[in-house]
């Protein structure tokens, strides 16, 4: 693979996270390409940006991966899954990632692949201090809250799924994220499969119009923000509820059964979309079957450029992709990501060991 050869206060805001992104980014790429001059000869960092989802597995990789040869490091910038892709796109950085998969035009336009890294989950996380017990939510409900039309947790709709909890008559204030980010990619995907007047009015995308709701930047924000906002309800990847202790709701899936994101459940979804074949690297493992299948779960991936900037760089990137599909994965497991399935982990490491 790797072959060496809007509306005007929008736009200032765009404007000025471009800005940023480029004060940021761009540097350390520069940064990365330059430090033999500054360092050593053979000192490379290796640099991604992309989707704050997986932002703590790359923190991990970042420190592991470094200690294996000081002279090879990893940078990673959360700043949202389209922007991760239009920035691997026009050569700033080594690697983008995120939780959509490239369309064609991405893919021609700016020679790309991607790859399956690990297994997510996007959990519904929610603030009801006097709630005892579970709460229990489904695709439906799910949609019409977001499109603004269940306001209040003791809703008819809400409380027909939680016949055994005293729910309180208490708005609800919904928590979502601003255009570009995966995880509003795999939520709006679910939310379409389950909904039609969802998918008509919002439809699958990363960057959806959402009728209602306040807008947090990274999934940290959204937790900070559920946390501290009683009535609030937001989304975020399950490592972000774990580690904020922040309650997540069980999610109906299409066996009928209400299941809570775990790494176990999140790799029965990927377990059902990919089998007997395990090289499909499916697009989506949102709402499948299986009656331990979490309903919201997805790859996240790597994004690659077909070509790489030199030698040093593609033989670099190289090892980082073997180191990914080997102890990378263990590593995940150890931060609490559902590491890929052995079958489909061998197909995968196929790809990338012909691309390279």
């Amino acid at each position: 693979m790797f072959r060496t050869c809007p509306a005007p206060s929008t736009a200032r805001r765009f404007s000025g996270w471009r800005l940023l992104l480029q004060v940021w980014l761009l540097p350390l790429f520069a940064s990365a390409l330059f430090s033999a001059a500054a360092q050593a000869q053979s000192s490379i960092v290796l640099v991604g940006s992309g989707s704050s989802v997986p932002a703590p597995l790359y923190t991990r990789w970042t420190q592991e991966f470094g200690k294996r040869d000081a002279n090879i490091q990893i940078r990673y910038l959360p700043i949202g899954t389209s922007e991760g892709i239009k920035e691997i796109s026009r050569g700033a950085g080594d690697f983008g990632a995120g939780e959509a998969p490239l369309t064609e035009k991405q893919r021609k336009d700016g020679s790309l692949t991607e790859l399956p890294v690990v297994l997510i989950g996007i959990v519904l996380i929610y603030n009801l201090p006097d709630l005892h017990g579970e709460l229990r939510l489904s695709g439906d409900v799910l949609a019409d809250i977001f499109l603004g039309d269940v306001k209040t947790w003791n809703a008819p709709q809400i409380a027909k799924l939680n016949p055994d909890v005293t729910l309180p008559n208490l708005a609800i204030k919904v928590i979502n994220r601003p255009a570009g980010k995966g995880s509003n990619y795999v939520f709006t995907d679910f939310l379409s499969k389950v909904n039609p007047k969802f998918r008509s009015e919002v439809g699958v995308n990363a960057s959806p119009k959402w009728p209602v709701g306040e807008a947090a930047e990274r999934s940290s924000d959204v937790a900070d923000k559920v946390k501290n906002i009683p009535g609030s309800i937001g989304y975020v990847e399950y490592q972000y509820a774990v580690k904020a202790n922040i309650p997540q709701a069980a999610v109906l899936n299409p066996a009928g059964r209400f299941v809570k994101a775990s790494m176990e459940t999140i790799a029965a979804a990927c377990d059902a979309a990919e089998e007997p074949r395990w090289n499909n690297f499916s697009a989506s493992l949102t709402n499948v079957p299986g009656a331990e299948s979490y309903p919201i779960a997805s790859f996240t991936w790597i994004y690659l450029r077909t070509t790489a900037p030199d030698a040093a760089r593609a033989a670099a990137l190289s090892g980082l992709l073997d180191w990914i599909y080997s102890d990378g994965q263990r590593s995940a497991a150890l931060e609490g990501y559902s590491a890929l399935p052995a079958q489909l982990l061998a197909e995968v490491r196929k790809k990338a060991t012909v691309l390279q």
